[in-house]
């Protein structure tokens, strides 16, 4: 009985934009942080503050700082003007299985553009890859994983479901640092 159940729930999905709207804007946030997070490591490393490891000389790490500052400002900017949902609707099993496949679809795509579409023709391209593919790989690994647990914790401890959508960045974020 239980089972026609979830059958019927699962056979009856419906994608709305709200859940892709949701998952592709944490998936900005996410790259948009951490790529923010290179850009200051460039200037750190361009100041002297850091040893050099990745530029060689300081107005090149100036010059890759902005570069990725603007990039990460605007790919920052895209979810809080366009995109306009800071909910995760993960109240139903329904909307956890949708969230999983958004989520999964989302990394695996964007996995495909890191890994193939771009060139790595210099250091710093090449870890703009590798911030690419971790955030992608934390989408595939711990993001499903920290929805399916937040979906269950949610029916014993009751907390907003604003707080759901800022603990999933959260851990999207601290996951794909884990995969660098």
């Amino acid at each position: 009985m239980n089972y026609q159940n979830l059958n019927q729930e699962i056979s009856s999905l419906n994608f709305q934009k709200k859940y892709f709207f949701s998952i592709f804007g944490l998936y900005l946030f996410t790259i948009g942080t951490t790529i923010l997070g290179y850009s200051a490591y460039l200037l750190l490393e361009s100041f002297g503050i850091v040893n050099k490891s990745v530029i060689t000389w300081n107005a090149q790490g100036l010059f890759w700082f902005l570069i990725l500052f603007c990039v990460a400002l605007f790919v920052l900017f895209v979810p809080v003007e366009f995109l306009n949902v800071f909910k995760i609707y993960n109240l139903t099993f329904k909307d956890l299985i949708i969230n999983i496949v958004f989520v999964i679809l989302t990394s695996l795509l964007t996995l495909i553009f890191f890994q193939f579409l771009l060139n790595p023709s210099n250091l710093i391209i090449s870890d703009i890859i590798d911030i690419g593919k971790a955030v992608s790989f934390s989408g595939f690994i711990a993001i499903p994983l920290i929805l399916f647990l937040q979906h269950n914790v949610k029916r014993t401890i009751d907390f907003s479901d604003n707080f759901s959508y800022s603990l999933i960045y959260f851990a999207w974020v601290l996951s794909s640092q884990i995969f660098l």
